[in-house]
């Protein structure tokens, strides 16, 4: 069993950057170092803590959120590793939605790439207190001076290095912390002078963290400028005023492989990220949505985030949960808010990858997991039923990448829904949508790759094959003429028969169902049978005579007909109006409509020219550009949703993984010529390939 930290002595730091930084391979040390483990595991055979599952040992890299509790003297750090690579950013924004810090790691070797600036976007949104490590020292052709330079000016003046590398024949044997001024060797515990070659780039460096401790502090800033210098209190007070507000954020530098630098950063953490407890109060509402404030206490009632699930085939649901007040004991009756329902667990844990390793509390800001919980899920609130709140659930990404899902077999299909749901309870950014007119289940996901992984965890966990195929775009047909039109059904069959006449109208409106008026005068048609004219109609515009699409915008008048007094039936005026749609809609100009959606790119400004250039290329039409935050770019374009099938992978394709966007319907317009053509076409071959079937 772990032991029990109060809530001033448990940190929670998201590892964040860009896939292969070494985000993993950074908690492994830092548990090896804390002697959590015995040994460290590698990414490349499949042995560490973190990525242990089956689809992250067959990438190589990190697919879901994995947590690392380092002990470290008298408090525990609650590492949460995430993947860098964009597909999994869901698992990032789970992540990031319970921490108290970002341990943002770049590699010496590659500099800033899109997982850093990605990572650095979610900072400056969320205003997080953030450390930088400069990581890979130890590679060919890494360089601390370039990365540094890189990040000063990618991120400006609140980045400040803590420390620099001493560099011998090529290789990093030890740092030099710029504070102390002191250098310190790997396998040295005591400091040293520094390098007389390195005084002058020391003292450059001690000079821009006075600057930041000037910048955090009205009253420091006026010492500084009359040229005084600072306390050692007033530095300590400034930084870590910096690092809370922003103004601060400190760089730190090592190799993770080698495990060189993993304690200072332990010390980095605990001596300037706040403890959760620090924020005081939170916002959160009742059940009749009214805001109320929680205390982040100790020794308020219980409340809690559910932000995380897991679906376990041996021990069952998984709820990972981040403590917003209170203390939970074994003892603590829970409720989930939501739902209105009380839960029940009879052990805590906590959770060190894959392992779950029991514990008696967890406090104000701790991480831990219950297991079996009932009736949660992902963003429920669990606390007690004195104080019933309900905390603000996590905004995760919308997936826009979608793909139709068909079991291959009876077998697959049997179990493919349960399936599919217990894939959502783990993956808010997993969306499922049955599209009946369409007749196809569509999978929508952020991309290519988390797709990919959705499929197979489907195959390997749950035992459900699934074929993929192209999403069918929902056109519509409509009319932009009038016709009138008999429709005749007459059977005779040696008993009763059958007799249904009438005469339709048919002619353009503005709705999405059909509207059915009747004026038929002096009996031709008794009212009897007007319903079943309508739904005989009504049915026919379910499947249009281009391309099969539903059919809107038409507005059907019965006006005349005649019966018989024996063989009328609604059965007959129900085939009559059938024959009637069938003569009077090839009349009435009938056309294809295309969906247009509102699409809203955000990228950096250099890809602008791109991004315009492309939408011209898609039949798109710009309505307009703002220039938003860090240099970027927000497009609005109206093009046709056929046009937008694969446009996530596209748009990371043609901006490096730096752009975002949404896509909404807005409307329906005439389609061109050639493109309604090709539908129609495209259509014909279809009913002809099932004919044959």
């Amino acid at each position: 069993m772990m032991k029990d930290y109060e809530a001033s002595s448990i940190r929670n730091v998201c590892l964040v950057g860009h896939s292969g930084s070494g985000k993993s391979t950074f908690a492994e040390a830092a548990l090896f170092v804390t002697k959590a483990i015995d040994r460290m595991g590698k990414i490349n055979d499949g042995s560490t803590t973190m990525d242990y599952d089956q689809e992250e040992i067959k990438k190589g890299s990190s697919i879901y959120a994995s947590i690392a509790p380092v002990q470290w003297k008298n408090g525990k750090i609650n590492f949460i590793d995430t993947p860098g690579y964009l597909d999994y950013i869901g698992e990032m924004t789970a992540g990031v939605s319970v921490t108290d810090g970002l341990l943002i790691l770049v590699s010496a070797k590659d500099g800033i790439q899109t997982g850093t600036e990605n990572a650095w976007k979610m900072v400056a949104k969320k205003k997080i207190p953030s450390v930088f490590f400069i990581n890979k020292l130890d590679e060919e052709n890494a360089s601390f001076d370039k990365t540094y330079a890189q990040l000063r000016e990618k991120f400006h003046k609140s980045i400040v290095a803590f420390e620099l590398p001493i560099i011998e024949n090529g290789k990093t044997i030890g740092t030099v912390n710029i504070l102390k001024s002191k250098a310190f060797y790997y396998g040295e515990p005591e400091g040293k002078a520094v390098p007389a070659d390195m005084n002058d780039i020391v003292s450059e460096h001690y000079q821009q963290i006075m600057e930041a401790v000037a910048s955090a502090d009205d009253e420091l800033m006026e010492k500084f400028f009359d040229g005084e210098a600072f306390t050692e209190e007033e530095v300590i007070k400034g930084l870590k005023l910096g690092v809370l507000n922003g103004e601060v954020r400190p760089v730190l530098c090592g190799s993770t492989l080698n495990h060189n630098g993993i304690e200072i950063v332990l010390k980095t953490i605990f001596e300037y990220f706040p403890a959760f407890k620090e924020c005081c109060t939170i916002k959160a509402m009742d059940r009749k949505k009214a805001e109320v404030l929680v205390k982040t206490d100790e020794d308020e009632p219980f409340s809690a985030l559910v932000f995380k699930t897991i679906i376990d085939p041996f021990v069952g649901r998984l709820s990972f949960i981040k403590v917003m007040s209170g203390t939970l004991t074994v003892d603590t009756p829970l409720i989930n808010v939501q739902q209105d329902k009380a839960e029940k667990f009879n052990q805590i844990s906590v959770m060190m990858g894959k392992n779950q390793i029991p514990v008696s509390k967890l406090t104000v800001g701790d991480i831990g997991v219950l297991t079996k919980l009932q009736n949660t899920q992902t963003n429920d609130t669990l606390a007690v039923a004195s104080r019933p709140v309900i905390l603000p659930p996590i905004t995760f990404p919308t997936p826009m990448l979608s793909v139709a899902i068909e079991p291959k077999s009876k077998n697959d299909e049997d179990k493919m829904s349960g399936a599919l749901q217990r894939i959502l309870e783990e993956d808010p950014t997993c969306v499922i949508v049955k599209n009946a007119e369409l007749r196809q289940t569509l999978l929508y996901g952020i991309g290519d790759q988390h797709i990919d992984v959705i499929i197979n965890r489907l195959k390997n966990k749950y035992k459900v094959e699934i074929e993929l195929h192209e999403p069918k775009v929902q056109y519509r047909e409509t009319i932009r003429g009038k016709a009138e039109v008999q429709g005749k059904h007459k059977k005779q069959s040696g008993g009763a028969g059958q007799f249904g006449d009438v005469w339709v109208r048919f002619e353009p409106c503005d709705s999405e169902e059909m509207v059915f008026a009747e004026e038929v005068f002096g009996g031709a048609v008794p009212r009897q049978y007007f319903p079943a004219v309508e739904v005989g109609l009504r049915e026919c515009m379910q499947k249009g005579i281009l391309a099969g699409y539903k059919v809107v915008g038409v507005k059907a008048t019965l006006y005349d007909g005649s019966y018989h007094p024996v063989d009328s039936k609604e059965i007959a005026f129900k085939s009559a109006a059938r024959l009637a749609y069938k003569a009077g809609m090839p009349k009435a100009n009938p056309i294809l409509l295309e969906p247009i959606g509102k699409c809203s790119v955000v990228i950096p400004d250099e890809y602008t020219g791109t991004i315009i250039g492309d939408f011209n290329k898609r039949r798109g039409i710009i309505m307009g550009m703002d220039m938003i935050e860090d240099n970027s770019q927000c497009i609005n374009a109206e093009v046709p949703m056929a046009e937008m099938q694969k446009y996530a992978t596209e748009l990371r394709s043609m901006t490096q993984g730096r752009g975002s966007f949404s896509l909404e319907f807005d409307r329906y317009e005439p389609a061109p010529q050639p493109i309604a053509d090709k539908v129609i076409a495209e259509a014909a071959r279809h009913k002809e390939a099932e004919e044959e079937d």
